[in-house]
């Protein structure tokens, strides 16, 4: 059973190599602007605007000329604060709330989201590579 299992995980990953010949680098930026930050998450930017007014977690820098620059931490709480809202169905008072009681443990939670959105779309790609 032992050489089965390690002649499958041999396979799997020489598949893997022949699929992804090198590691692709995510570009992470400092900074996102406001309309960067409404095409990922496809939203007006007035939505942005009023969650930014609405929640204390969203504290996005100001260049000189008024320009909203948003950074990652501001782009992983944006995430947090549309799966609350859009997908667990949270109002905006019931949102505040949760942040402001289980900030840590809902960064947490999006973490974990993230990471297992990224391997489905990882095994998807090695699945329509096969």
């Amino acid at each position: 059973m032992y050489r089965f299992l390690t002649a499958f995980r041999n396979d799997i990953v020489f598949i893997l190599h022949l699929c992804m010949p090198y590691k692709e680098r995510e570009i992470s930026k400092l900074y996102y602007t406001m309309g960067e930050v409404a095409a990922m998450f496809d939203v007006n930017t007035s939505l942005i605007r009023f969650y930014e007014k609405e929640f204390d977690v969203l504290k996005p820098k100001k260049n000189k000329k008024g320009n909203r620059l948003f950074t990652p931490e501001d782009i992983e709480n944006l995430k947090i604060i549309f799966h609350l809202i859009r997908d667990k169905g949270y109002t905006l008072q019931g949102a505040k709330d949760h942040l402001k009681n289980n900030l840590g443990e809902t960064k947490d939670n999006q973490r974990v989201i993230d990471s297992l959105e990224n391997l489905k779309k990882f095994l998807l790609e090695v699945r329509d590579q096969l």
